[in-house]
């Protein structure tokens, strides 16, 4: 007999939102991290509105929203102190009910992603416990795990997901290897407390409403490239690229508040961390091996610049948590895990790519090539604005071949028994069927079994701003199944349009391959 579902190696945040989302499911989970507090230092620092809204489906969003700061996206900044490239959000809308950029101190969201697994009887949050090893066949996952007194036991599990960071004992033990995107750049990263506003010498083509103090401003200079990042309260880090002939022992405190002094000016400040890292774009080449995912910086590892390394993990565990609930309940086959890696990969390379075309342009050392650089981008300054979100590109895998699959779904407010509300708010998430018309209810046996939550426009809920018509308007249908993930399954139009998504989703998780392979 199993003693649990899953196990979950490693309690940090994506590990903390992976228990978090399995137990709002009902599945029997032990979550071990072998150290017994979160990380007393801030590590990650941003996410995004799709992460917000992750939280929200964990029912952790209200706790955390008082935590973070909302920014206005990113900037960056050319050797002549004039801006070069805006990715900004300030007045844009908010399709998906969240800002575009919020930034966090990570030991607060860590706690709260623990202490909200109190919540869960079926989850077992064991700390200060240690994994060991995994061994495993076609039925089960033994995980050897030893407590802080030596004491040794192992664990039966029908699946393992290995949150254990970008060293990842798990992945080593497998034997898997990781695909080096060849970018790899030294730099020192400090985190400050600082006591007022941050000054911003010689700044210019600064766009209209933006405002510097609540933007990611990378600094694309070849004296010294580096990065400004705004966190929550008085939280500010700085990173900086460490040049030719520099590594960790030339960055002494003289030297790192020397760096720091021009940007903090007369505001009282305090220096909380200091450390060098190499900027990686790391993944690794199998994320599935048997029943033992890897997740987060265990399956890959994204250069920040774009704030996206730990919003990669955190879609991991969403897109592992809802599938791995219908597999565990008996609607789906175990073959509907083995899409994880098809769906999620394409999107981290993507980042990736992004990412590592920014660090190469932000860390030109070359004054020539700089100038030319920025004389490139500036031009192109006014192509339609971007944002880092929107480099998240829409997944093939369960998903039809219909408009709009695959693409994340808004999430708009709307109406429910005379109350505005979030949409997912008002439905609970969950796998949801959106459709408008007259037809009659899909029948129980069609919807229940997988779960599927069915509401009508205009009878079950409002479209108070118009844009959920306005969405089936641009993408010609008259019905949209959504999956817990909140990204488009497919969509239809015309008479019985929810009834043939329904039927299209059966078969497909039925199935031991997806409709539109990655």
């Amino acid at each position: 007999m199993l003693d649990y579902d899953v196990v979950i190696i490693g309690c940090g945040p994506v590990g903390g939102l992976a228990a978090n989302l399995l137990g709002k499911a009902g599945v029997k989970t032990l979550v071990v991290e072998r150290v017994a507090e979160p990380h007393p230092l801030p590590r990650a620092v941003h996410i995004d509105h799709e992460v917000m809204r992750l939280f929200q489906s964990a029912g952790l969003a209200d706790r955390l929203a008082p935590m973070m700061r909302e920014t206005q996206g990113h900037m960056h900044i050319g050797a002549d102190g004039g801006v070069i490239r805006y990715m900004g959000t300030a007045g844009r809308p908010r399709p998906f009910g969240w800002s575009g950029d919020y930034f966090f101190y990570q030991p607060e969201l860590e706690a709260v992603l623990r202490d909200g697994l109190d919540r869960f009887p079926e989850v077992d949050l064991r700390l200060g416990v240690e994994c060991l090893g995994v061994e495993q066949d076609g039925r089960e996952v033994r995980v050897r795990l030893a407590d802080a007194e030596g004491e040794s036991r192992t664990v039966a599990a029908r699946w393992v997901i290995a949150c254990d960071g970008a060293s990842s004992p798990t992945r080593k033990a497998l034997g898997v290897a990781l695909d080096d995107l060849d970018f790899e750049e030294p730099w020192l990263v400090v985190d400050v407390e600082v006591d007022g506003p941050l000054v911003f010498p010689g700044f210019h083509h600064v766009p209209e409403g933006a405002d510097l103090q609540q933007l990611s401003i990378m600094l694309c200079d070849p004296s010294r490239p580096a990065t400004i990042v705004p966190g929550r309260g008085n939280h500010r880090r700085w990173e900086f690229m460490l040049l030719p002939g520099e590594d960790e022992t030339s960055m002494d405190a003289a030297a790192i508040e020397a760096l720091v002094a021009p940007w903090v000016g007369e505001a009282p400040s305090r220096i909380v961390r200091a450390a060098t890292y190499r900027f990686h774009g790391l993944i690794a080449e199998r994320w599935k091996v048997g029943r033992v995912f890897l997740a987060g910086d265990a399956a890959h590892q994204t250069p920040p610049f774009f704030g996206q390394g730990m919003c990669h993990g955190m879609r991991d565990v969403a897109n592992l948590a809802w599938k791995l609930e219908k597999v565990l309940s008996g609607a789906a086959p175990d073959g509907l895990m083995d899409g994880y890696q098809g769906e999620r990969e394409p999107q981290v390379r993507s980042v990736i790519a992004s990412a590592v075309e920014a660090g190469r342009y932000i860390c030109m050392l070359d004054p020539a090539r700089a100038a030319e650089r920025d004389a490139g981008m500036r031009a192109r300054i006014g192509d339609p604005v971007r944002t880092a979100a929107d480099l998240i590109t829409p997944i093939r895998g369960l998903t039809t071949d219909s408009a709009g699959a695959g693409k994340r779904f808004i999430q708009p407010r709307v109406g429910l028994d005379g109350r505005e509300l979030m949409l997912d708010d008002a439905t609970g998430g969950g796998l949801l069927l959106l459709s408008r018309g007259d037809d009659p209810r899909l029948a129980s046996d069609l919807v229940q079994p997988l779960g599927i939550l069915e509401r009508r426009l205009e009878h079950d809920l409002k479209d108070v701003s118009g844009d959920l018509g306005r969405w089936l308007d641009d993408h010609q249908a008259d019905a949209v199944l959504l999956r817990p993930d909140f990204y488009v399954f497919g969509t239809a139009g015309g008479q019985g349009a929810a009834a043939t998504l329904a039927r299209e989703f059966a078969r497909a998780i039925a199935s031991e391959e997806t409709l539109c392979p990655a």
